[in-house]
């Protein structure tokens, strides 16, 4: 291997690693900030994922599922490949009042299995298993943006937990 090629591929492990620990701070496991978006789904019950603070607004069953949602797209941006369907049909915000539609523990094995897809893709990004059409400027934003979103979801789910105990 020539030194150039083993410079640009020692350059693709860092890139991959950095953008794996990158989603992995907003998601998990242990982020340094407070609660990832795995650990603050972890202690939710069945009732909470479902309760409502008024009529007007989210419940965390939803806002896990818009995230999951959200991280399956990710994936089709990053591959330029469309990614399967979605659980439930609709886009981005999906209304789930009861466990009607979906239960709590399929909620969360979806949101897992969204993430652990997406950090498959980094990793056939890296190993150059796919290839992706967007500069890496725009792959890091793409990261960067999903991971936020997991941080900033994580912070509303804290917060509803709070407001349901109070």
């Amino acid at each position: 291997m020539s030194s150039t090629s083993s410079k640009a591929a020692s350059s693709e492990v860092t890139e991959t690693r950095f953008l794996t620990r990158l989603l992995d701070e907003g998601y998990g496991p242990g982020a340094w900030h407070g609660a990832d978006l795995k650990a603050a789904l972890a202690d939710v019950s069945p009732e909470l994922a479902f309760w409502r603070p008024s009529p007007e607004r989210h419940n965390i069953a939803e806002v896990a599922l818009h995230h999951a949602y959200c991280a399956r797209s990710m994936r089709g941006q990053l591959s330029g490949v469309a990614p399967q369907a979605f659980v439930l049909e609709g886009e981005d915000w999906f209304n789930l009042p009861d466990s009607s539609r979906l239960s709590w523990t399929q909620v969360q094995a979806v949101v897992e299995t969204e993430q652990r897809r997406l950090v498959a893709i980094i990793a056939d990004l890296g190993a150059g298993r796919i290839q992706s059409k967007l500069s890496d400027a725009e792959r890091f934003n793409l990261v960067l943006g999903i991971t936020c979103h997991a941080v900033y979801h994580a912070g509303q789910i804290q917060l509803l937990k709070r407001v349901h105990s109070a």
